[in-house]
């Protein structure tokens, strides 16, 4: 039987095209199973319980045989299917077999009508609608799926007389319904509560109506185009067709209505085609005659216009219909212009448009503009529209540019940046999807933006009205992404024979247009919008989706040698094969951890270039693929919890290691337990303060062990790495350089790209605070950066120590430009615990040593909030000590004073860096208190544990602080050796700056 591709009717073969809407015929596809978003319909009889008691069986029978026809006939007028009739209830779907966008408004006229008719039925019902994604084309049933459940649900809930629709069908019929206050119901099998809403009432022709107070932008030229055109018709006295294409939502209403409301003297009538119902053919010719005002016409043309205004059948021909519509306009255009507005012209049966073009080609000496507005499917079907005339103008509508969907959502609403952003990528330029996001973004209120349910509707109503040769290539495109290859549509559809036709079609039709390919030889395509690319993915069923996933991945495998983001690609599509296949309970273990092991390495890459961000994500979907005492998912963990570690996210990576730590030992795993222990070990060194760097020494000395005896040198060069660390925390440059070549050496070994940059970033902060000159270290520190191809995080930390070193020497604008580059590379990068725990501290110092406190706490304060909220108390207490000194030289002693107090109880009791600097601080706080003995005890302490590093500007600026507070004690003699033994060590260091202001302040004090 022929299966009308428009409203999905069958009807008897002889006929070409449906008689239902006019639309030609296609043989009925094979059913396949979709997945669809579509609106479900249940209406009972209540009472049926007492009918049964006081008619006799027959006459019930008879009663409820009326009842079944009228609802079916009801339904089937409006484009739904009767799924079944299930006792006095009948089952209807909008949406199958064929999706329209306005499926939930047909249902809530179809929940109209049957209401009314009940009384005269003589028998009392109710009604439940809901919309939901449901799977379609199974052999059971047209629609399985829970908004089948609600559906029933709500119909049960509500009484009788009542239509009671969800919350998802009234989003898509808002503008067209009238319903009561929304109450909440405890339905039976819901785990929540469902919001349902009592229907008054459902009129208007659009679910959701466009925002015509929303500003028009970006279309000057069609404006143009436009204003000729009516020119024209005027100064010539001629007819001329103007068509506006575009798909839904694109701006052809909009623009229509700015170019309308600056006519001044013209008359004007519209009409607009439907896209279902009976006696549709001439619809929008009747909607014009209604509104033309009279015109004298000789008797054959009022006699065949008067046929189509009376509610009698019509016994012109289509033709003398044509001529004597054409007249009447020809008539009313005598007098002053006539713009004759025909929309959806899309949906126009071949009738019609011949009508339209019969007055195009034939109109004379009469100033007529029929101006058009179609989706671009009209073109599938009348593909000469407009061609070869002198007096038609087509124009199709392109989505907005970039700058001017910025103009448009700034104009609709006050968003924030980010917000404003994530609009305009996934809107693309469409202004009804903006303002739908815009509204949608609004209510919410939470800053999400999803794809608004009348978008969708749109959309996937737009897609099944495609041949199913061509749905098929779009949707084995769509598994592939955004832009996609002619080659892997072929290998996923190898049954498909005609695929370069297929996809010549759709370019056609503005779903895809052609792009530059990624692989060698292949022709590739790009959707026209990234929503056509998932509403042609969402409608495949997840088994589907699984094997389609699996084959293209395969396929890719061979082609795609030379992407350089393969496994990540690779990752992708096969972990979500997994991951279908896991939800429909069928899980395939192989294929979780071929999925794993892609994003692993993936995620080992872009631990590499240091994208903390993107590898922590990579290891956290590879592991989250395998089963729990899985040992590949055991030796990931460390890895994601380093990851995470560099991200700043210490509480989440605890978690993460300590899970690791315990499978480890579960399943006898020593190198994971080490792994482990080693980054626990360096968390527990920034967060708790009761740690100390003598606790954790034996415990990476005992990973060491391990890892030698395993001759691993990946896990050596971690462990090795972070001893390194610990001399160097405890003040022992000199003896932690051969530790941190040592790890370097393990590491390039190894392979471990990202381990080998840690350890050179500890040796180039070794060359900074340690005993090598400054004109030395910034050699070394050069020497260092070229000794590899270099990393963002190594990159900071180079740039950071040179601008340090370059500061000393006075040149502080060369410093404050490395430090720009530096924070540049650290933002971009979410490299969050470098930038605030060194960039800016390194900006701060500087800022101090160029005698600029304001500017230096202008940096220092959000670092101590970035730090402290992250809970990395290790580098808190090393920055809070610089935002003191801040503070201190601007004379804010008591806004510096809770600072030290939060940094001392935090601070590990052999981090000599933080302990020397917040003893000095303190010190100077008690002696402007007026507290000098506690003060100089203070300082003292601070000296002798300074003493006991070669950090030669730590304890440089601890001898500094010491003389300050003996001066202010009257202990001139004993200020100025302190200042002797400063300037010793900034001599030593060659801090040209400081050995200048020492000296300076040594001769005040002489």
């Amino acid at each position: 039987m022929p299966l009308c591709s428009s409203c999905g009717r069958e009807s008897a073969e002889e006929f070409a095209f449906c008689p239902y809407c006019g639309a030609p015929f296609a043989e009925a596809p094979v059913p396949r199973e979709q997945r669809k978003t579509v609106t479900v319909l249940f209406c009972d009889v209540t009472g049926s319980t007492e009918l049964g008691e006081k008619l006799d069986p027959e006459a019930l029978r008879a009663l409820l045989a009326r009842y079944f026809e009228r609802m079916k006939v009801i339904v089937e007028r409006h484009g739904g299917t009767v799924e079944k009739f299930i006792g006095d209830a009948v089952m209807a779907v909008f949406g199958v077999p064929v999706l329209h966008e306005d499926d939930a408004l047909r249902a809530v006229r179809v929940a109209v009508e049957m209401r009314d008719a009940f009384p005269e039925l003589g028998v009392q019902g109710r009604i439940g609608v809901t919309t939901g994604e449901v799977v379609t084309g199974t052999e059971e049933r047209l629609a399985t799926g829970d908004a089948v459940n609600v559906a029933a649900r709500l119909e049960q809930a509500a009484q009788a007389g009542e239509v009671l629709i969800g919350e998802e069908t009234l989003r898509l019929v808002r503008d067209a319904v009238v319903v009561e206050e929304g109450q909440l119901l405890e339905l039976k099998g819901k785990a929540k509560p469902v919001a349902a809403y009592q229907l008054v009432s459902a009129s208007g022709e659009a679910g959701f109506a466009r925002r015509l107070d929303a500003p028009m932008v970006g279309r000057d030229r069609e404006q143009r185009l436009l204003a000729g055109a009516s020119e024209r018709v005027v100064s010539e006295r001629s007819c001329h067709l103007f068509t506006i294409l575009g798909p839904a939502g694109v701006g052809k209403s909009r623009l229509t209505a700015e170019f309308l409301a600056s006519l001044e003297d013209a008359t004007l009538v519209r009409g607009r085609c439907l896209p279902y119902g009976e006696g549709i053919t001439y619809w929008p010719v009747v909607e014009v005659l209604k509104q033309l005002p009279p015109a004298d016409l000789d008797g054959a043309a009022s006699a065949a216009l008067e046929g189509l205004l009376s509610d009698e059948s019509v016994a012109a021909t289509s033709g003398e219909i044509a001529w004597a519509f054409r007249k009447h306009l020809e008539a009313v255009a005598s007098d002053r212009p006539l713009v004759c507005v025909f929309d959806d012209i899309h949906w126009g049966e071949e009738t019609f448009l011949d009508l339209v073009e019969h007055v195009a080609d034939l109109s004379r000496d009469a100033p007529i503009l029929l101006l058009c507005m179609a989706r671009p499917e009209l073109l599938d079907r009348r593909t000469g529209w407009g061609g070869g005339k002198v007096n038609a103008t087509t124009v199709l509508l392109e989505p907005l540019g970039s700058a001017e969907t910025e103009i448009l959502i700034e104009r609709l609403a006050d968003l924030d940046p980010q917000l404003r952003a994530r609009i305009r990528d996934a809107a693309e330029g469409n202004p009804l999807f903006i303002e739908e996001m815009v509204a949608l973004a609004e209510e919410s209120g939470d800053g999400d933006v999803t794809v608004p349910p009348t978008i969708q509707a749109l959309l996937a109503a737009r897609l099944d009205q495609l041949d199913v040769s061509e749905r098929g290539v779009l949707e084995r495109g769509a598994v592939e992404g955004r832009l996609f290859h002619r080659g892997a549509v072929q290998a996923l559809a190898p049954e498909e024979l005609g695929v370069s036709d297929r996809l010549t079609a759709l370019v056609r039709k503005e779903l895809v247009r052609p792009d530059k390919p990624q692989l060698p030889g292949e022709d590739a395509f790009r959707f026209r919008h990234l929503l056509i690319r998932d509403a042609a993915y969402d409608a495949l069923p997840k088994a589907t989706r699984a094997d389609l996933h699996e084959r293209f991945a395969t396929w890719l495998e061979e082609h795609g040698a030379d992407l350089v983001e393969l496994d990540e690609i690779l990752g992708y599509h096969l972990e979500q094969a997994a991951t279908y296949r896991m939800e429909l309970g069928a899980a395939d273990e192989k294929l979780a951890s071929r999925a794993s092991e892609r994003l692993a390495t993936a995620g080992r890459r872009a631990l590499n270039r240091s994208d903390m961000p993107a590898a922590a994500h990579l290891f956290e979907r590879a592991e989250g693929l395998l089963l729990a005492e899985n040992s590949l998912r055991l030796r990931l963990l460390p890895e994601l919890g380093r990851a995470l570690i560099q991200w700043g996210e210490w509480n989440r990576a605890a978690e993460v290691l300590t899970q690791a730590e315990d499978g480890g030992r579960e399943r006898d795993l020593p190198e994971v337990v080490a792994d482990a222990r080693v980054a626990l070990c360096f968390i527990r060194l920034h967060t708790d303060p009761h740690t100390s760097h003598d606790e954790v020494q034996p415990e990476l000395d005992e990973a060491i062990r391990t890892f030698e005896e395993l001759q691993d040198d990946a896990g050596l060069a971690r462990a090795v790495s972070l001893s390194g660390m610990v001399t160097f925390w405890r003040g022992q440059c000199e003896e932690a350089i051969p530790q941190l070549e040592r790890a370097a050496l393990h590491a390039r070994t190894a392979g471990d790209w990202a381990q080998e940059m840690e350890a050179l970033r500890i040796l180039s902060m070794a060359a900074l605070y340690g005993p090598t000159p400054a004109s030395v270290a910034i050699e070394r520190v050069e020497e260092i950066t070229g000794r590899t191809q270099g990393g963002p995080a190594l990159e900071v930390a180079t740039l950071r120590a040179r601008a340090e070193l370059e500061a000393t020497q006075g040149r502080f604008d060369v410093a404050r430009e490395l430090l720009d580059e530096a924070r540049g590379l650290a933002e971009d990068f979410g490299l969050t615990m470098l930038l605030a725990a060194g960039v800016d501290r390194s900006a701060g110092e500087i800022e101090l040593l160029a005698g600029d406190p304001v500017a230096a706490e202008r940096v220092l304060r959000p670092a101590c909030a970035t730090l402290e909220r992250m809970g990395d108390w290790g580098h808190f207490t090393s920055v809070v000590v610089y935002l003191a000194d801040a503070l201190l030289l601007q004379g804010r002693g008591d806004e510096a004073a809770p600072m030290v107090e939060v940094g001392r109880r935090w601070a590990i009791d052999d981090d000599v860096d933080a302990q020397v600097g917040l003893h000095r601080v303190a010190a100077r706080l008690a002696a402007r208190a007026g507290d000098l003995e506690e003060a100089q005890g203070l300082a003292d302490e601070a000296v002798a544990r300074a003493g006991q590093t070669d950090f030669l500007h730590l304890a440089g600026d601890a001898y500094s602080d010491l003389a300050e507070v003996l001066e202010l004690a009257g202990k001139k003699d004993e200020a100025r050796d302190a200042l002797e033994q400063a300037l010793a060590l900034y001599e030593r260091k060659g801090n040209l700056v400081m050995t200048e202001r020492t000296r300076a302040r040594l001769e005040r004090l002489v």
